[in-house]
C-alpha cells in the first residue's frame, strides 16, 4: 500500500469513527432508579451491588489538593470535562444541588459543578435545567443510577453516608465529557 492510499484509509477510519461517536452520544438509552443512600459499612443498599468508591487518600488524584494551586484531574476521570475547574467546597452543608444539562461540553452537555466536595452524611441533588436532552446520572460500578430524563425541574438524590470518591457520568453523552465527581471526606 502506498502513502496516499494510507493517508485516504486513515481519513476513512477517522470520519466513520467520528460519525459513531457523534451518533452514540445522540443515542438515549434506558435506565431505572435505584436506592439513593449508602450505608456506612459500605454497601449500597440498592439492587446495583456493593459501593465501589475509592478511599480518599487525599491524594491528587482521588480529590485532594495538591497544593501548588492546580485542581485535582481524579486519574484522567474529568480531563476532559470543558467545565471542570476545580473541585467545589461544600463541605458544612446539608444538601447540595449538581444541575444537569448546564453549558459545556459544545452544548448543554455538563454536570454544574462537575466536581463537588461534601462532608459524609450531605445529600446530593440532582436537578435537571431541562436542557441538552435527555440525560441520566449513572456512577462509575453502578453504586447508583437515575432514570433517563429530559424534563426541567427532575430531581434525584443520593445520600452520601462513606467516606470517597464517586465517579459519576451521562451514558448518552459520557464521551462528549459529561461527567462529575462527587468527593465525600
Amino acid at each position: 500500500m502506498n502513502s496516499e492510499e494510507v493517508s485516504v484509509n486513515r481519513r476513512t477510519v477517522l470520519r466513520a469513527t467520528g460519525a459513531a461517536i457523534g451518533g452514540a452520544a445522540l443515542a438515549g438509552c434506558t435506565g431505572s432508579a435505584t436506592d439513593t443512600t449508602d450505608s456506612p459499612d459500605g454497601e449500597s443498599g440498592g439492587e446495583s451491588g456493593g459501593e465501589t468508591a475509592e478511599t480518599d487518600g487525599g491524594s491528587d488524584e482521588t480529590g485532594g489538593e495538591s497544593g501548588d494551586g492546580s485542581s485535582p484531574e481524579f486519574d484522567g476521570w474529568l480531563s476532559d470535562v470543558g467545565n471542570y475547574d476545580g473541585v467545589t467546597d461544600a463541605t458544612g452543608e446539608d444538601s447540595v444541588t449538581v444541575r444537569v444539562g448546564t453549558e459545556a461540553n459544545g452544548g448543554a452537555y455538563g454536570f454544574g459543578p462537575a466536581a463537588v466536595r461534601v462532608d459524609a452524611g450531605t445529600t446530593v441533588v440532582w436537578e435537571w435545567t431541562g436542557d441538552g436532552g435527555t440525560h441520566n446520572v449513572v456512577a462509575e460500578g453502578g453504586a447508583f443510577e437515575s432514570e433517563m430524563v429530559g424534563e426541567e425541574g427532575y430531581t434525584f438524590e443520593r445520600a452520601f453516608e462513606s467516606a470517597g470518591t464517586y465517579e459519576y457520568a451521562c451514558t448518552p453523552h459520557e464521551a462528549m465529557g459529561m461527567k462529575g465527581v462527587v468527593v465525600v471526606e
